[in-house]
């Protein structure tokens, strides 16, 4: 028998489980440090399981260690996660408590945490087949895979030179592929330079914020904090210009995949270089690529949601996340990390600035301004001359509304068209009414896997629980007492949509919500179909962030009332940032904006705070009022949530845990307690908040808690999780 190795692979693999796993090397091969950050493909589980895991240490094997398993394959010649990121990402598993196996796939796409090769980042481009030559010279139904084959039929280009020709090509491209018409080849053709668009002159605020940040080098966090409108792109613009001149790399984030295009457009045609995508949107082999051209140093600038803080950045200058209050930045299940926080951290590690944007800055990021830990740089006017919207609160109390829209507004919207401009008419509830009731004994349509009424949809035809999915033809008479009286309450975008188009018949009139845009490019293609027309948008707050309308005069708010009573601690700042941002949306060019809240709440606080003292006044007055009840960020939670099928199994095992919890000092433990819905897709849900003062004990406590709860024998019957700093208690 030959002699067994004395050197073993220490893996992180992809299962929910705090602990590594050792494995031979594949036979004939000697592991080394060499091997560690590499991939490789191990037999894991009963019969023919496989995983990919990542050796993340080498391990000496004793003479009395049980006989490991050999690995399988070697993925990577060399480390695929090494120095900075992979030290964030153990960051990342030791702050949120997940186990490293989950943390180091989750940093990788698709594509690479299944084993695939790294695929090729040379330059590519698109030409079309023998068969595609002949379909451009035939007649054919016009459309952007059309027009994208006339254009390849001229000559090959570059997707570097599609990217720069702006509009979405890839779709038309893949769909040309599929029909074996255009074909993707190695681009070997001239590069030519990207034409670049003159900027403006920076505005005086806009030149001190790009100052300051020229003055100093190494980490440093900046909160800029610009009115809507105000020019903060144009700064961070300048900033990766500058990062881009030193040889540096640049990483942008924004919150949603909506935005991407239209920031993907502006950035290509004001840095002279190829600017890289990568969200959910894209194809897997897609978001491979623009990881592994960020990895290699040949992508300078990519711009991407949540996720893109994961690319690695060997040559960093600059880290930007725009709309940094933002929500979507925060992940809600499996590793519920937070986007601009990870953001910190690795600037921090790689020694570079982060540029934290908003109108609307989260009360986390303003509190850090405060305390001297960002640098607080402030846009207060529009940028080229906008004046800021006339804002307007409606009263609505005794009078009558048709569909949610009272007379004033409708009036407003008429005034609006008839000067041939724009108005956006906000709802922040898809669907066509939140509930259907009974009329006469008071019945309504609930989820029966949910505790949560069902949403009405199609003009009435149809039930959808927006909690759970669950679809639901109406009944034609009240289960309850037979009435026929059953009647939508309230309204969503789509009845709000139906009243419009029967007031305006006339008017372009486009929805954007949820059912309007399933398909990836389908804001972008909305937008643009809207174009400087005059007309009404109807929509959520889909619409809220990021769009640039310059003929957009008018917006309209329906449903305030609905943010103004909310139980979540964080229901003032959110419905405060989401009317400052949609708010901003009006008047962006030379037109002026105006501005219409219809509320049944006239009077309340916080409304009257926004009105006379803008953002900042609701969140100093957010802060004070935190800073009493002692909620972030004067305190940091942790949330324990679980969910059986049973109201016993998770009772029982909130039970236990808090009593495993034991005693903490510095560690206050509240519950167990019912989730704010307790029921949803027919699983009973419970949950323990843990808060302390400072960070320290509370992950101590968290450390010492968690092997308690996973030894549990009550816990192989719940689904449970832990999230640290939980943006909301749901």
């Amino acid at each position: 028998m030959p002699a067994a190795p004395d050197t073993a692979l220490r893996l992180a693999l992809p299962v929910p489980l705090p602990r590594l796993f050792d494995y031979l090397p594949p036979a004939g091969q000697v592991a080394d440090a060499g091997w560690i950050g590499c991939r490789v493909r191990v037999p894991f589980g009963r019969g023919d399981g496989e995983q990919v895991g990542l050796v993340v240490g080498l391990a000496t094997v004793a003479g009395d260690t049980p006989p490991l398993k050999p690995a399988l394959e070697r993925l990577d010649a060399t480390a695929l996660l090494s120095g900075e990121l992979f030290e964030s990402l153990r960051w990342v598993a030791a702050y949120y408590h997940a186990p490293l196996g989950e943390v180091l796939a989750t940093a990788l796409p698709a594509a690479l945490r299944s084993g695939q090769a790294l695929p090729e980042t040379g330059r590519h481009g698109w030409r079309p087949t023998p068969e595609g030559l002949l379909a451009a010279a035939a007649p054919g139904r016009d459309g952007k895979p059309r027009r994208l084959l006339l254009r390849l039929a001229e000559r090959p280009l570059g997707e570097d030179q599609l990217d720069a020709g702006g509009g979405e090509w890839r779709p038309a491209a893949r769909a040309l592929a599929d029909r074996h018409l255009v074909e993707r080849v190695a681009f070997t053709g001239k590069v030519e330079p990207i034409a670049t668009a003159p900027g403006p002159t920076l505005m005086p605020a806009q030149a001190q914020a790009l100052a300051a940040i020229r003055a100093e080098s190494g980490f440093r966090a900046y909160l800029l904090e610009g009115v809507t409108g105000s020019g903060k792109t144009e700064v961070y613009l300048q900033a990766i210009a500058d990062c881009l001149a030193a040889g540096r790399q640049a990483l942008v984030l924004v919150p949603e995949i909506g935005l991407t295009p239209q920031a993907l457009q502006r950035f290509r045609s004001r840095l002279g270089v190829p600017v890289h995508a990568l969200h959910s949107g894209l194809a897997d082999g897609e978001r491979a690529r623009a990881w592994t051209a960020m990895a290699r140093g040949e992508a300078r600038v990519l711009v991407g949601t949540r996720s893109a803080i994961f690319c690695p950045l060997p040559e960093a200058g600059l880290i930007v996340v725009d709309e940094e209050h933002d929500g979507s930045y925060k992940q809600q299940d499996g590793i519920r990390y937070h986007a601009r926080d990870l953001a910190l951290v690795r600037a921090s590690k790689l020694g570079v600035p982060v540029l934290l944007g908003s109108a609307t800055p989260s009360l986390e990021s303003l509190h850090n301004a405060l305390q001297g830990r960002y640098r607080h740089l402030r846009l207060g006017q529009r940028a080229g001359g906008a004046r800021p919207p006339v804002v307007r609160v409606v009263d609505v109390r005794k009078r009558p509304l048709r569909n949610g829209l009272s007379q004033d507004l409708l009036d407003a919207v008429g005034r609006c068209l008839a000067r041939g401009e724009q108005a956006l008419v906000f709802k922040n509830r898809r669907g066509y009414a939140p509930v259907l009731i009974c009329h006469d004994c008071g019945w309504s349509a609930h989820c029966k896997r949910c505790d949560a009424a069902m949403t009405v949809h199609a003009g009435g035809r149809r039930l959808i629980c927006h909690h759970c999915g669950a679809r639901a033809t109406p009944p034609n008479a009240c289960p309850d007492c037979a009435s026929l009286a059953l009647q939508p309450q309230g309204a969503g975008t789509e009845r709000i949509e139906e009243a419009l188009a029967e007031r305006f018949p006339d008017a372009l009139l486009i929805r954007v919500d949820r059912e309007t845009t399933r398909r990836r490019d389908a804001i972008e293609k909305h937008l643009e179909a809207f174009g400087e027309q005059s007309g009404i948008l109807v929509g959520t707050q889909m619409l809220a962030k990021g769009h640039d309308l310059p003929r957009l005069t008018l917006v309209a708010v329906v449903g305030v009332d609905e943010g103004l009573f909310s139980a979540d601690f964080r229901a003032g700042e959110k419905l405060a940032q989401l009317l400052i941002q949609v708010a901003g949306r009006a008047g962006r060019a030379q037109l002026p904006g105006e501005v219409l809240l219809q509320t049944h709440h006239p009077e309340h606080p916080l409304l009257n705070t926004l009105l006379a003292g803008g953002y900042p006044a609701v969140a100093a007055l957010q802060l004070a009022e935190r800073e009493v009840a002692q909620f972030p960020p004067y305190a940091h939670l942790a949330l324990l949530r679980a969910e059986a099928p049973t109201e016993s199994d998770m009772q029982s095992f909130l039970r236990e845990a808090r009593d495993e919890f034991g005693a903490h000092d510095g560690v206050q433990l509240n519950g167990p307690m019912p989730a704010p819905m307790a029921r949803r897709a027919g699983k009973a849900r419970g949950q323990i908040l843990l808060d302390a003062p400072q960070r320290a004990p509370l992950h101590a406590a968290l450390q010492d808690w968690l092997p308690r709860l996973q030894a549990l024998k009550s816990a192989r019957k719940v689904r449970w999780s832990l999230d640290v700093d939980p943006t909301d208690l749901y």
